[in-house]
């Protein structure tokens, strides 16, 4: 199945897949936003951005790696198109009118630099999120759901986490501040991700009863770009 299609044998699939792309934009729209808790900063994206490895864990483990690197994609798409029309929408000249223009741009410019590091991220850490959760289903024999979204989550959220501080500081502050902007992030997201277990496991639980699959990736092409895709699926009532 093509990157581009629907797959119409689930009900929920594209309805989930739309949600994630949402959740993505947002997260990116409003990541310019720092509040405190004591002594941390942290940006308001942090609220919303792992919630999409949530969803790759969905995707994964009940859809397959296939139907994960499809939204993937979509978010990345996204979220270039959405970088692309910011920059555009704020370098274009503004009506004499209009007085906000330096607010606007405060919100929506951003350097090339942390547009690309950001990226390159989300797509090394998604996709490194669903590779591991995919493997570990084997490992475990679709067993223990709490190992594969916790272990998923520490490594893609490693990925994730260490690719975008280095592509978007190193060589503009120091590196032990950025190993400290790393460990910070990482366990906020780690510790969230984990909290939301329960909700994990009850909406993976309910998709499996509700669309009557539960994936394998026995024989899954994991190439990121690869655009076919033979399901293999393991019935409920094994």
């Amino acid at each position: 199945m093509s990157l581009l299609e629907s797959d119409h044998r689930y009900k929920y699939l594209d309805a989930f897949i739309t949600l994630f792309v949402v959740v993505l934009v947002i997260s990116n729209i409003i990541a310019g936003k720092f509040f405190a808790i004591g002594t941390l900063r942290i940006s308001a994206a942090q609220i919303l951005f792992p919630l999409t490895y949530i969803f790759g864990d969905i995707f994964t483990e009940v859809y397959g790696y296939s139907a994960s690197r499809r939204a993937i994609w979509y978010g990345f798409f996204a979220s270039f198109l959405l970088a692309g029309l910011s920059y555009l929408a704020v370098i274009i000249p503004p009506a004499p009118e209009y007085t906000d223009q330096a607010a606007f741009a405060t919100i929506f410019k951003q350097t090339g630099r942390i547009v690309a590091s950001s990226l390159l991220a989300y797509w090394c850490g998604e996709f490194a999120n669903s590779f591991t959760l995919a493997k570990l289903k084997l490992i475990t024999s679709g067993k223990y759901l709490w190992t594969r979204t916790i272990g998923s989550t520490v490594v893609g959220q490693a990925v994730d986490t260490s690719v975008v501080m280095f592509a978007a500081f190193y060589g503009t502050r120091p590196v032990g501040v950025i190993f400290k902007l790393i460990v910070s992030g990482y366990v906020i997201k780690v510790v969230y991700e984990t909290l939301m277990t329960p909700v994990t496991y009850a909406i993976v639980n309910l998709l499996k009863r509700t669309e009557g699959v539960d994936h394998f990736d026995r024989r899954t092409n994991f190439n990121p770009f690869a655009t076919e895709e033979t399901p293999v699926s393991q019935p409920l009532d094994r």
